[in-house]
């Protein structure tokens, strides 16, 4: 069964950091792309940042770039997203997601192409 597990939301004060992690299972995640997804309330599911199966870089939205960064530890079949210098506007559940197709990440992460695996999600609150 292919499952995929969030952890590491939580209240966190403007300017802080956080650590997301996604434990994936039931599948290879070297061989998938994946991706984190954020939805806040009221507003549409939005694509944080996407990493491919085939290399390249990764996609970041624009309201993360230089704050956010993508990874994944293929030994430990797991994704992270670490944030850094938070703010209110980053409010949200926080939705790891994979997908076997290489595709470029830009794809993932803008909705031309959805993501096959999704996970729960994880709550971010930027507040103080």
């Amino acid at each position: 069964e292919v499952q995929l597990v969030e952890s590491g939301g939580g209240l966190v004060q403007p300017g802080g950091s956080l650590r997301l992690s996604c434990v994936a299972s039931g599948f290879t995640l070297a061989d998938y792309s994946i991706g984190w997804f954020r939805q806040a309330p009221g507003k549409e599911r939005e694509g944080v940042s996407c990493s491919s199966s085939s290399g390249g870089s990764a996609y970041y939205a624009d309201s993360v770039k230089g704050r956010f960064t993508i990874s994944r530890d293929n030994a430990k079949n797991t994704v992270y997203l670490q944030m850094n210098n938070l703010d209110a506007e980053d409010t949200a559940v926080y939705y790891c997601a994979a997908d076997p197709s290489s595709i470029s990440a830009y794809y993932h992460c803008t909705g031309f192409y959805d993501m096959d695996y999704w996970g729960k999600g994880t709550p971010v609150t930027v507040s103080s």
